[in-house]
């Protein structure tokens, strides 16, 4: 058989596979109960009045589009597709006035699908709303960035918020089973074994555009190797005929799919979400996640960059002084990445999340100058004692500046009782260090300073 007649110049297999109603759509149950709004959008028989217009959030190849265009083909309405990459406000502008010329002609409501609204300047975005407001069109919003920061208030405001959940395992495998069999996809020309199946699920993520894609890589590869296996002779031709469908192995697999590609947009959501797990793996002490996190952080692409900075910002709120040594390890880690780059920079980046994941912990000089911090900004300064005010200029003694000033270091241990808080935040305590790591003897040590500052 040969590879060319199933895949070259075809449409891809996962714009082939779309679901052409609701009831082929995989996952994301919890949006298509009876009586949710995208089932109400899909019934042709609902009235019109009653839609409202949607922004579908979540990650890539969850169903955005697969959604919208369902709901097109079910529901008999006039459906209009915008991309935010290539639209601007004349072409959105278009699509209203028509819709208006459809509604009052043909009594024909019109979806209109923006794909990757985020994309949209607020410009952009404003553009829509008299569509949406005064129902010109229902309007139908994909987005894989938060909407409470990509998409403006009074959008999202007229608008359901419907989040999509990544497809398990078990979708995947019902979509890839389905791309094979069906007439639309791959019609049978392949068999799937059991470990490049579970090979397809594996590497997806919970992506069906990517289970789908892979499978039709790896398909082409299977192919290939019956073509060579045939050769061309006439009579094996025939003879291939009857015979079964070639099987797409685990290593047509691999070999079609280099790797796995994370799902991981530098930014967007599943950015700030693995760095997020990775800093808090960190303060939990779990060095095996840590470095998970850290690798796919890596794998993707991520700037180490800004990994050595989140290491350094770790070495100071979490670990802080019950191992002054960590600052030192992770700025010398991101001065490493600096000099040497990467792929080598990945080695001081794991040396120093390892010893931050396993050394003490104690967040008393971050929560201190935060608790500081809010007595500023809550008028809890008071002015300076004159003690400590600055006597080097003229006129400063005349002023009291300096009087009665004590220099530690004439004492003997350089330590004696003396006011250094204004008045107003007399015995004010910011700084508790935890009896942990090298806190442990910073807390005995300051008691008997507090002691000797007090003058008990």
């Amino acid at each position: 058989m040969n590879p060319s007649a199933l895949l070259s110049g075809a449409t891809p297999l996962a714009v082939r596979m779309r679901p052409v109603s609701l009831d082929e759509v995989a996952g994301q149950r919890h949006l298509l109960r009876a009586g949710s709004p995208i089932v109400a959008l899909a019934d042709p028989a609902a009235s019109s009045p009653g839609a409202v217009s949607i922004i579908l959030w979540g990650p890539p190849g969850t169903g955005k589009t697969t959604l919208a265009q369902a709901i097109a083909r079910s529901s008999g309405r006039r459906f209009v597709e915008l991309s935010a990459i290539t639209a601007g406000v004349k072409d959105v502008r278009e699509v209203m006035q028509e819709a208006i010329t459809q509604r009052d002609l043909y009594g024909q409501t019109t979806i209109l699908f923006l794909d990757e609204i985020h994309r949209f300047t607020k410009a952009q975005q404003d553009a829509l709303l008299p569509g949406v407001e005064n129902g010109w069109v229902i309007l139908i919003a994909a987005t894989t960035e938060n909407p409470s920061f990509s998409v403006i208030s009074p959008l999202l405001s007229r608008s359901l918020l419907l989040t999509l959940q990544p497809l398990t395992d078990d979708d995947i495998g019902v979509l890839v089973d389905r791309a094979v069999s069906d007439a639309r996809g791959l019609n049978g020309a392949v068999s799937l074994a059991d470990d490049a199946r579970s090979a397809l699920v594996r590497l997806a993520s919970g992506d069906a555009r990517r289970a789908l894609t892979g499978l039709e890589a790896a398909a082409a590869v299977a192919l290939s190797h019956a073509d060579g296996d045939e050769g061309d002779d006439d009579d094996r031709e025939d003879e291939a005929k009857g015979a079964a469908a070639p099987a797409v192995s685990a290593d047509d697999v691999a070999q079609a799919v280099d790797k796995a590609l994370l799902r991981y947009d530098r930014q967007g959501d599943e950015h700030y979400d693995v760095i997020s797990a990775f800093i808090k793996s960190i303060r939990g002490s779990d060095p095996d996640a840590a470095l998970h996190y850290l690798a796919r952080m890596i794998e993707a692409g991520e700037d180490p960059r800004f990994i050595a900075r989140r290491l350094v910002i770790s070495a100071s709120e979490d670990v802080g002084l019950a191992d002054p040594q960590a600052l030192s390890i992770a700025v010398a880690a991101a001065d490493a990445v600096a000099f040497i780059g990467m792929p080598e920079g990945r080695i001081p980046l794991a040396e120093a999340t390892v010893y931050l994941a396993t050394t003490a912990k104690s967040n008393a000089a971050y929560t201190g100058i935060d608790a500081a911090i809010a007595d500023i900004r809550a008028g809890g300064f008071g002015r300076v004692p004159l003690h400590l005010r600055d006597a080097h200029y003229p006129g400063a003694k005349r002023l009291g500046h300096g009087r009665g000033y004590v220099y530690p270091h004439d004492s003997e241990f350089g330590i004696l009782p003396q006011q250094y808080l204004p008045d107003e935040l007399r015995g004010r305590r910011y700084y508790e260090p935890k009896n942990l790591g090298a806190e442990r003897d910073i807390s005995a040590r300051l008691e008997r300073i507090r002691r000797i500052l007090d003058g008990r």
